[in-house]
């Protein structure tokens, strides 16, 4: 969502980093640049020139002896990121937990939001954190708003309490109230309640979310926005912070094509922290907020904490452990070990969201690569693996010709599909060798079980990987082959 704004960051650096010295005049021109770049992305007015002001500032300090530096494009480019990382809140906050279970969370927003879904995935993130929530159904008012949250609790294997149908039938104080007594005899350590919303803010939507947070006493009172509403996000957020009051904000649809304003503006301007973020339409696409990591994506550097976060939480330990092991000993990796790895890519989600993360993802060239990437190759590729014999997944060298085209068969692809993947492989197999010698792509810092990561994801077709060939490209028209300039022998092809 911040494509656009993370374009202009990388122009504005760009310019200033073709500068030996930097004038105050320059700082100017950059902070201007900066500066309608936040307001076209909907930050608030009063959001970016509070920000610009303290970036001005402190580089107008330190500008003499930045200018002694060999870069101080560099120094302006830290001071920035500071601030960015301060306007988002600084630091993660976790839910706080109360001391005597179970811990109540209310969700409040307008309708369209998100709200259900958004339960639905916090559920689902306390359940893996050894968690056990209960899904209260308190929205009575949106037409199948309670068979949509137990639609979404049962596919995350989370009881959901609704003892009214709604579709505007039932008291949505009295269910709120009915979920927290049965999580207390059911012993849930957590309850999140659903509650209604509406199309606008109003006095009855806000009077209702009131009543029902003076019913349950809420540990954490969590307002869900839409980060595609832009400048609305901020009024909808002061308004609620105003007529029922909240703890923290959760964002979703962040990976639409919103802006990206709403993040940057809430926590200014409301004080409270971003602590979740809803990052896809999968249950799975949910998380912590971490401000650093997406000033840091903001601003190109991409987000190496959280992509080494999920590949490991992609692997089991017993076949990391393996991985490392076999890494370490020098044998070669086979097509064995490249299934494996093909299953945890598989688990880690969207390949080109993951790719997104790593540095210079929004450039020109690597975003084309991004947005051309197949993520269907990745079933094809694993198609043609598991056509092979256990033998030939050992020992690739045995692979003669009819044994490739038995694959090829085997596995619905061409001939020619199944060469490219053992080229690949070949290279895969020595970019694995020269990181293990230390001059090939390092591992990335806490990616347990990850080793050659790297050169199996290049051979999947994944863009990006030295020495490894480029992405499939989606429909892709073949290219036509050059006609011979002999007459006859041009006659002959075209006769055939």
């Amino acid at each position: 969502m911040f494509d656009s704004l993370s374009a202009k960051f990388a122009s504005a650096f760009s310019s200033l980093r073709s500068k030996g010295r930097i004038k105050e005049g320059d700082l100017e021109d950059i902070l201007a640049e900066i500066r309608t770049a936040l307001l076209d992305s909907d930050v608030s007015l009063e959001v970016a020139d509070s920000f610009i002001s303290k970036v001005d500032s402190r580089a107008r300090i330190a500008l003499p002896e930045l200018n002694k530096s060999t870069n101080p494009s560099q120094a302006i480019f830290e001071i920035v990121n500071s601030e960015l990382t301060a306007i988002l809140g600084g630091s993660a906050r976790r839910i706080r937990f109360a001391k005597k279970p179970p811990t109540v969370i209310l969700l409040t927003g307008l309708q369209g939001a998100g709200k259900t879904s958004l339960a639905g995935k916090l559920a689902k993130y306390l359940k893996d954190q050894g968690d056990t929530p209960l899904l209260v159904a308190s929205d009575l008012q949106r037409p199948n708003a309670v068979t949509q949250l137990q639609v979404v609790g049962e596919s995350v294997g989370v009881p959901v309490f609704a003892p009214e149908p709604g579709n505007g039938v039932g008291d949505p104080i009295a269910v709120a109230k009915a979920g927290l007594k049965f999580a207390e005899d059911k012993l849930h350590n957590v309850v999140i309640v659903d509650t209604a919303g509406r199309l606008g803010v109003d006095a009855e939507l806000m009077q209702q979310a009131a009543k029902i947070r003076d019913a349950i006493n809420p540990d954490e009172i969590l307002f869900v926005v839409d980060a595609m509403i832009g400048q609305d996000a901020v009024r909808t957020a002061v308004a609620f912070q105003e007529g029922v009051g909240f703890d923290g904000v959760v964002l979703t649809k962040i990976d639409g094509d919103a802006r990206g304003g709403a993040a940057l503006s809430i926590t200014q301007v409301t004080g409270k922290p971003i602590m979740f973020a809803s990052t896809g339409e999968k249950i799975g696409d949910f998380d912590l907020f971490y401000p650093e990591r997406m000033a840091s994506r903001i601003l190109g550097m991409g987000d190496i904490a959280t992509l080494a976060e999920t590949a490991k939480g992609a692997f089991d330990s017993d076949t990391a452990a393996k991985l490392e092991t076999k890494f370490a000993s020098g044998e070669d990796f086979t097509l064995d070990d490249f299934l494996s790895q093909l299953e945890a890519m598989k688990k880690m989600g969207s390949m080109t969201k993951l790719l997104g993360m790593l540095p210079g993802a929004n450039s020109g060239a690597m975003k084309k690569q991004l947005e051309q990437f197949d993520e269907s190759e990745l079933v094809r590729t694993q198609a043609i693996v598991q056509s092979m014999t256990p033998l030939e997944r050992r020992d690739p060298k045995v692979l003669n010709g009819s044994r490739r085209s038995r694959i090829a068969k085997g596995s619905g692809r061409a001939v020619s599909e199944v060469n490219s993947l053992m080229e690949r492989f070949s290279g895969a197999q020595k970019m694995m060798k020269a990181m293990r010698s230390g001059k090939g792509m390092p591992q990335l810092p806490g990616m347990t079980g990850m080793t050659g990561m790297s050169g199996m994801a290049g051979m999947a077709g994944m863009p990006g990987m030295p020495g490894m060939p480029k992405a499939p490209v989606k429909n892709q028209p073949p290219k036509k082959k050059s006609k011979s300039g002999n007459p006859a022998k041009r006659a002959q092809e075209e006769g055939n």
